[in-house]
């Protein structure tokens, strides 16, 4: 039997501002997923920040109609209670008026990923707030590439034969413009690509060995959509662990470095990833940006209880870390490096501002230069 994990977020109201959803939200959210169990096998409902993910298995495949549906019913039923309390940004990540067969396109982030159960299925769902999906370019490089992180790549047989990467250049509007890239071989054209964290993405990894599949990223951007800035796009995704992929604790290491990703205020600016407890709010400067990670096992499309693999006491030095370079670079401010590239901030009203002093500039001869 093949199982489907499909994980859709999205971020339809919060408290406060951009802190966390309601809990009358999430429980209504949770009931309308609940009421079509027969469209499920299983389920799981979370947030990170103010974006709820649904975590559903079934047997329907990549792409299913009614599980896409069942999940933007379910953001569409939620955005009428957030209108109802008042929550700000109700609705926000629901960028069309109807659904047309899937919600990709629509404004939610997806991952998917259709596998063949192994007799232990260990997986991780990471949900980030506050950031773009390239903010997890060089966790999976590290992971998957980079024998510094994963000693597994010289340990284990099947991982010694290293992955197949597809990569997907997100600022390409009019479709899924894709290149297919293999490691060890070519880990230099894929730093190459991996460090433009705005325009190339890690959409999928897979194994070499197996031929399985071990990561699924959500790659929509939001600007892409709805063709102005409306949020960050807050990624999702889902990574295999274990035998024939990186160990669990290889995939979680990357993230104790607290690398610099877009996001934080107005997702303008150049923040650090700070991984985190479940369920935990945004905070300081609209951040900064936050990943949580869901550890489970599934096992005839059933998922056992979650674990928090960011709740271990290892991860509160890292927490603080993070914290220390989030504020070094607030000092900086407007300035540099501290905000994003201006070819990123073209989707807000900093591109009008500049239109407008375009007009104002001359060319000083020097006629002008002696007067």
């Amino acid at each position: 039997m093949k199982t489907t994990l499909t994980v859709i977020k999205a971020d339809i109201g919060s408290i406060g501002g951009h802190l966390r959803p309601s809990r009358r939200l999430l429980e209504h959210v949770a009931q309308v997923v609940a009421s079509c169990n027969n469209t499920l096998i299983d389920h799981h409902i979370g947030y990170t920040g103010d974006d709820i993910a649904i975590l559903m298995t079934h047997t329907r495949g990549i792409g299913d109609e009614e599980v896409h549906k069942l999940a933007w019913d379910a953001f569409v039923s939620g955005t009428a209670v957030a209108k109802e309390e008042g929550l700000y940004g109700a609705g926000q990540d629901l960028l069309k008026d109807s659904f047309s067969g899937n919600v990709r396109g629509l404004g939610p982030a997806v991952a998917e990923m259709e596998i063949d159960e192994r007799p232990n299925e260990p997986f991780l769902l990471f949900a980030a707030d506050k950031t773009d999906p390239g903010a997890y370019n060089l966790p999976l490089f590290l992971t998957f590439a980079d024998v510094m992180n994963t000693p597994g790549l010289i340990l284990s047989p099947n991982l010694t034969r290293g992955f197949r990467w597809i990569v997907m250049d997100v600022n390409y509007a009019e479709g899924d413009r894709v290149i297919e890239l293999v490691t060890p071989e070519e880990i230099y054209d894929l730093a190459a690509l991996l460090r433009d964290n705005q325009r190339f993405v890690v959409e999928s990894v897979w194994s070499r060995a197996t031929g399985e599949q071990a990561v699924a990223v959500a790659t929509s951007r939001l600007h892409n959509i709805a063709g102005k800035y409306t949020g960050k796009d807050d990624p999702v995704m889902l990574v295999r662990t274990q035998m024939n992929f990186p160990a669990t604790g290889e995939v979680l290491s990357p993230y104790a470095i607290g690398h610099y990703v877009g996001g934080g205020m107005r997702g303008s600016h150049q923040m650090p990833l700070m991984p985190v407890p479940l369920f935990t709010s945004t905070s300081y400067f609209d951040g900064p940006p936050l990943v949580s990670c869901t550890a489970f096992c599934v096992h005839n499309a059933a998922l056992t209880e979650p674990c928090d693999a960011f709740a271990h006491p290892f991860w509160d030095e890292v927490r603080a870390t993070v914290s220390r370079k989030a504020i070094d670079m607030r000092r900086q401010g407007f300035s540099g490096a501290a905000m994003l590239p201006m070819a990123e901030l073209e989707y807000t009203g900093v591109m009008d501002k500049l239109a407008r002093l375009e007009k104002r500039f001359i060319v000083r001869t020097k006629e002008l230069a002696a007067a």
